[in-house]
C-alpha cells in the first residue's frame, strides 16, 4: 500500500433524511468531500443484514446485503415508492441516532410495496443476478422467508425438519413461501445494484473502498444453517464448541462470543472452497479487505458449548498460512489488512509477517508507561495502517479525558506539549498519527470533529447501546475539509503541487 490516508465512517452513519445512511445523494456526497479533503480511502464497517443487537459483526449472511442501505429515493424515482409514504413513517425524532427498533418496522413495509409494485420477476437483469448469485442467494432468502414463519426465532428453534435441512421439508417451504423468498431475493439485487453504483462512483472519484470481514459468522445465520458441515457441530447440527476470548486484565470470565468455530480440516480437504468463495465475494464489493481477528487464523479460542463464561475454554491451531497461500494461488494477491490487536503471541506475529499484509497501529493502546506497546510511532514500519482509534474505542476527545495520570504525563513527555494544541488534543494525535511512518492513516470521522463518548460506535460486550451514531448533514464544513486536506499535504499522504 502507498502512502495515504482515509476515514472511517459507517454506511449507517451517513447522513439521510430515513432514519439511517444509505446508499443515497448523502454517501454520494460524502465521496465528494473525501476527494476534496484529499483522501483516499473511505473504511466502513461489515455490510452485512444485521439481527439480534443489531451488530454487523453478527449478521443473517456473510455474502448478503443489508437491506436498511437501499435508497429510499432512488424506489421513489423508480415509481415503486411515493415520497409521501416515505414522509409518512416514522424513523425515530433523533437525527444523530439510529432507531432500530422503528427503523425494522418502517423501512420493511416500505420495502415490501416497493417490491410487490416492481414486477422484478420481468426484470432480466434480475434474473441473471439470481443465477450469477445462486451458490449463497436461495439458501439466505429461504432461510429468512422460513425464519419469518418461525416468528424470528433462531434455526435452532425450528422444525426438526426444516432446522436438518430434510428434502421434503426445503420443497415444502420453497413452495409455500416462494413470494417471501423472491421478496427477499430483490432486496439483495436493489442493494447490489447500488452499492456497485455507489462504488463505481467513489472508484471513479479516486477513493478506494476498505471493507471489514468478520473472521466469524453468526451461529443464527444461512451460512451456518445451510453448510453445517463448515463448522463445529454434531449429528443434530448442534455446536460442539463456540468461539470467545481467554479471561484477562479487562474481564476475569473472559468473552463469549457464542459463534460457531470452523471445521479447518474439512476447509483444507476441500482446498478452502468456501474461504475462496467468500474473499472472491468480498473483492466483488470492495477494493482492500480488513480481516477482524486475524489472530485466529493462527490459534483461535474454543469453548465448550453451553458453558456461562470463557473460563472453561483453550487455545486449538488454526490454518495458519495454508489458507493464505491458497486464496493468493486461486484468487491472484489481494489487498488485506490484518487486524492483529488484542493478545499477540510469537506465532500470531509471525503469521502476520510471513503473510506479508499491513497490520494495524492503534494510538489508544500506546501510552503504557510500563509496557512496550508496539504502537508508539517510533516502532512503526512502513508496512501498517494507523488509527487513531476503532469502532471499539471511545473517541480520542473521550479517551484523553479519561486517562490515569501516569498515562497522561507519558502521553505530554511523548509529544513534547504539557497542553493540548489550540487545535484541541484530537488534532494533536491525528496530526501524531498522519506524520507517521505507517503507510495508510485512517481516522474516525468523530475524531476529526471532536466529539466526546456521545460519538462511539461500540462498547465491546455490552447491547443496547451501540451502532447508533450518526453524522448530522452540517458538520463536514468546507473548513474542516481543507484542514484536512492541508495536513494530509504536509505529511505526504497525497501530490504536492509546488507552491507559492
Amino acid at each position: 500500500m502507498k502512502r495515504a490516508s482515509g476515514i472511517l465512517l459507517p454506511v449507517s452513519s451517513l447522513p439521510s433524511k430515513y432514519g439511517i445512511g444509505a446508499f443515497s445523494k448523502e454517501a454520494y456526497e460524502f465521496i465528494d468531500s473525501l476527494k476534496m479533503a484529499g483522501q483516499e480511502y473511505w473504511q466502513i464497517l461489515p455490510l452485512g443484514p444485521t439481527s439480534y443487537g443489531d451488530s454487523p459483526y453478527q449478521s443473517f449472511s456473510t455474502f448478503a446485503g443489508n437491506p436498511y442501505f437501499i435508497d429510499l429515493e432512488a424506489l421513489v424515482e423508480e415509481g415503486v415508492l411515493t415520497k409521501e409514504e416515505c414522509e409518512a413513517c416514522d424513523f425515530g425524532e433523533d437525527p444523530e441516532r439510529v432507531d432500530y427498533g422503528k427503523l425494522y418496522d418502517a423501512r420493511f413495509r416500505l420495502l415490501r410495496k416497493a417490491y410487490e409494485r416492481s414486477e422484478i420477476y420481468k426484470n432480466p437483469e434480475f434474473q441473471r443476478f439470481m443465477q450469477e448469485n445462486a451458490f449463497w442467494l436461495d439458501d439466505y432468502a429461504l432461510f429468512m422467508a422460513v425464519k419469518q414463519c418461525f416468528d424470528g426465532r433462531p434455526w435452532s428453534e425450528w422444525a426438526e425438519d426444516i432446522r436438518l435441512r430434510w428434502g421434503f421439508a426445503l420443497d415444502y417451504y420453497r413452495e409455500k413461501y416462494y413470494y417471501e423468498i423472491e421478496f427477499y431475493k430483490y432486496l439483495q439485487f436493489k442493494f447490489q445494484d447500488q452499492w456497485k453504483k455507489l462504488k463505481a462512483y467513489a472508484n471513479e472519484k479516486g477513493i478506494r473502498i476498505i471493507g471489514d470481514l468478520p473472521i466469524y459468522v453468526a451461529f443464527d445465520s444461512a451460512d451456518a444453517w445451510a453448510n453445517p458441515q463448515l463448522f463445529q457441530f454434531d449429528s443434530d447440527n448442534v455446536p460442539t464448541a463456540v468461539a470467545g476470548c481467554p479471561p484477562d486484565a479487562f474481564s476475569e470470565t473472559g468473552q463469549l462470543w457464542g459463534n460457531p468455530l470452523y471445521r479447518w480440516e474439512y476447509h483444507r480437504n476441500t482446498g478452502y472452497d468456501w474461504w475462496v468463495r467468500r474473499m472472491a465475494h468480498c473483492y466483488e464489493i470492495y477494493d482492500v479487505v480488513r480481516i477482524d481477528h486475524f489472530r485466529g487464523f493462527d490459534e483461535y479460542f474454543s469453548i465448550p458449548y453451553g458453558a456461562e463464561t470463557a473460563v472453561g475454554g483453550h487455545w486449538e491451531k488454526g490454518p495458519g498460512m495454508d489458507l493464505f497461500r491458497t486464496l493468493e494461488c486461486r484468487l491472484g494477491r489481494r489487498e488485506v489488512i490484518a487486524e492483529d490487536l488484542g493478545l499477540m503471541t510469537p506465532t500470531v506475529e509471525q503469521l502476520v509477517k510471513d503473510s506479508g499484509y499491513p497490520n494495524m497501529k492503534v494510538l489508544e493502546f500506546a501510552f503504557e508507561p510500563e509496557k512496550e506497546t508496539g504502537y508508539l510511532p517510533h516502532d512503526y514500519d512502513k508496512n501498517c495502517v494507523v488509527y487513531t482509534g476503532t469502532h471499539d474505542n471511545d473517541t480520542v476527545v473521550s479517551w484523553y479525558e479519561t486517562l490515569e495520570p501516569e498515562q497522561l504525563e507519558f502521553l505530554k513527555e511523548y509529544m513534547g506539549q504539557r497542553e493540548p494544541s489550540e487545535d484541541g488534543i484530537h488534532w494533536d494525535l491525528i496530526r501524531l498519527a498522519m506524520m507517521s511512518t505507517a503507510a495508510v492513516c485512517i481516522i474516525p470521522m468523530q475524531d476529526y470533529l471532536g466529539l466526546g463518548n456521545e460519538a462511539r460506535m461500540n462498547h465491546p460486550s455490552t447491547l443496547g447501546c451501540n451502532w447508533k451514531w450518526r453524522l448530522t448533514k452540517d458538520e463536514i464544513r468546507p473548513e474542516l475539509l481543507e484542514k484536512i486536506c492541508q495536513l494530509t499535504k504536509r505529511s505526504f499522504r497525497m501530490e504536492r503541487k509546488a507552491e507559492k
